[in-house]
């Protein structure tokens, strides 16, 4: 686990932020892109802000590495005010989506580019350059130009450029995007051993789920312009404030309905798709009559050909669709009601051996404690 994200969650915060991001709005014309948006982000963190196209991020990381000004309020990257201070005295760089690389020089001049426009020495420059790229492993490669490179190795060229002249902030722009499954998911860890070993703060805005919650020690979901959650990869999926937010990380299982009552550590929620009243741990405060929604994941429901007794949350229907995705199967079970139900198990037999397959009755069960209910 990062270990920033260990600090975060011990609650020891590195004293002041590093970006401070103060009541910032951004128009295009009349047309809103970024919308009253606060946020705090800490030295050494590495922050994803992660949303679906079109939701803003790319601007806001554009306002934070000072390539456009806001209509509204204040950006300060270590309490240097980003909208009044030249962009090379700014202690930030970014990696562009395209990485953005010089074609017609060596992997050598484009990370050493940025160095000898700040007037360092040429032996300064060539210790600085076989620094980078031992660290980003890419040494035999010193002599080759950008196309000859394979599109992870350009990656690994740009990060080396953007982190030779030692700035206290990267900004990354959708950083994998580029590259396919298995060497984006190998990528992702090594991003994150190194932003460890040099303690710079990450900022990195994508659209890929599981990239920020593998990488990030925080994550900030935004949409229409606006921060919705801030939390851990934890706090955001287990616990999030509102559908929209528990919609677009990872799958989940909506049940709408009313509080019929509450107890000191449950609500009691009747569901018109399960025609019953189930069990939610205490975790929204809803008055009795409220309408509400109630949140499951699939990997928290636990399917059955044998009904489980004493079980509150238990319903039945039937599997009509099964998704094998190697690991892990997903069963589309449909309720006498005609609500489709999600539950995701492991794959623990072969296929040939599993009792619940297609057209099976099964009782689906899950946990007060597994599912989270959000006021409408």
């Amino acid at each position: 686990m990062n270990r920033v994200l260990l600090d975060l969650e011990n609650q020891k915060v590195f004293g002041d932020p590093m970006i401070r991001i103060c009541d910032v709005s951004k128009y295009y014309g009349d047309v809103p892109v970024i919308q009253d948006l606060d946020l705090e982000i800490y030295s050494r963190e590495f922050f994803s802000i992660l949303g679906g196209s079109g939701c803003g991020k790319t601007t806001l990381l554009r306002l934070l590495a000072g390539l456009e000004k806001p209509s509204k309020g204040k950006i300060y990257v270590n309490d240097i005010d980003v909208a009044l201070t030249p962009l090379y005295q700014l202690p930030i760089n970014m990696m562009f989506q395209s990485y953005a690389l010089f074609p017609h020089m060596t992997v050598m001049n484009n990370i050493a580019f940025g160095l000898r426009t700040q007037k360092w020495s040429s032996g300064a420059i060539q210790a600085r350059v076989e620094e980078m790229l031992d660290l980003v492993h890419m040494r035999e490669f010193i002599h080759r130009k950008p196309s000859q490179l394979s599109g992870g190795q350009r990656q690994r060229v740009a990060l080396a450029r953007a982190l030779a002249s030692s700035p206290k902030v990267l900004l990354l722009d959708e950083p994998m995007a580029a590259l396919d499954k298995k060497l984006r998911e190998r990528t992702q860890f090594e991003l994150v051993n190194i932003q460890e070993q040099l303690g710079i703060t990450f900022v990195v805005v994508t659209h890929d789920q599981e990239e920020a919650m593998t990488m990030s020690s925080r994550i900030g979901i935004m949409e229409a312009g606006r921060i919705k959650q801030v939390g851990t990869p934890g706090e955001i999926y287990e616990y999030p404030n509102s559908l929209s937010v528990a919609k677009f990380i990872g799958s989940i299982n909506v049940f709408r309905g009313q509080v019929t009552r509450t107890s000191e550590d449950y609500v009691y929620v009747y569901c018109p798709a399960l025609d019953q009243e189930i069990e939610v741990s205490y975790s929204s405060s809803a008055p009795v009559g409220a309408d509400v929604h109630v949140t499951v994941r699939p990997e928290k429901i636990i399917l059955s050909v044998q009904r489980l007794e004493h079980s509150s949350n238990l319903t039945q229907g039937i599997v009509t669709d099964v998704a094998y995705l190697g690991d892990v199967s997903i069963y589309y079970v449909t309720l006498s009601s005609g609500h489709v139900v999600l539950a995701t198990q492991p794959n623990l037999m072969r296929l040939a051996e599993r009792p619940i397959t297609w057209d099976s009755q099964v009782f689906l069960y899950w946990r007060p404690e597994s599912s989270v209910l959000l006021t409408i």
